[in-house]
């Protein structure tokens, strides 16, 4: 397996990934879901507010307690843009077709409910730090679902034990109380989850890279500076 690191690309429209990124950061209170690291640009945000005394997290914790860990966050597209965006010609390209195929075998409904609009859903995005989102993208990070307690994952990695930061870990996710903002779906953490596994053990894995190259990468993210 050869994982290759793709390039932060922005697509779709700013309006509507505005309101991804915003949705995100409140069911995701400016933390990263897989490290709990709080965003570095929203810490310095609230410490020239309020000062290094009165700037809290969402637990009214201060920032400025020893055991506060900060580091840049991304809302991450768990399937991405690329994946459906048309060629000039209103149609796809073989590459993309291909990996759209592979996706259907993992999940025959899944690629409906990226359709349109729906891609830029709460459901399709986690906040991750950079160095996260880098394992996530790469399949060398994947989330598998604890038994029947919501929104729990175990979270494991392919990286070497001397590279995995953070991680095996097991976290519950932050659905917000009213319900109001989609937790991550987890049909979209299994499709990823599943690749991961096959890039890892199969030897089709060259393969496999080469299509999800072509299409612009799987796993694409988004980083906004707040």
């Amino acid at each position: 397996m050869k994982p290759q690191r793709q390039g932060h690309v922005f697509s779709g429209t700013p309006e509507r990934l505005v309101s991804l990124r915003g949705a995100c950061i409140i069911r995701d209170p400016n933390r990263c879901v897989i490290s709990r690291k709080f965003d570095r640009a929203k810490a310095l945000e609230r410490f020239r507010q309020h000062g290094g005394n009165k700037a809290v997290d969402q637990d009214d914790v201060p920032l400025s307690d020893p055991g506060q860990k900060f580091d840049y966050l991304e809302v991450a597209h768990n399937l991405p843009h690329s994946l459906t965006q048309l060629k000039s010609s209103k149609e796809l390209n073989s590459s993309k077709v291909a990996a759209l195929a592979i996706l259907t075998m993992f999940d025959s409904g899944v690629v409906h409910l990226i359709e349109g609009i729906d891609i830029d859903r709460p459901s399709n995005a986690l906040t991750l730090t950079l160095s996260h989102h880098v394992s996530f993208g790469d399949f060398r990070a994947y989330f598998e679902p604890v038994g029947d307690t919501p929104h729990t994952y175990h979270i494991g990695t392919f990286l070497p034990p001397d590279l995995a930061e953070d991680v095996p870990v097991t976290r519950t996710l932050f659905p917000t109380e009213d319900k109001s903002i989609d937790p991550p779906s987890s049909r979209f953490l299994a499709v990823h989850r599943a690749i991961a596994h096959i890039l890892h053990l199969s030897a089709a894995g060259d393969y496999s890279d080469d299509i999800l190259s072509d299409v612009g990468g799987i796993w694409h993210s988004i980083s906004w500076v707040y």
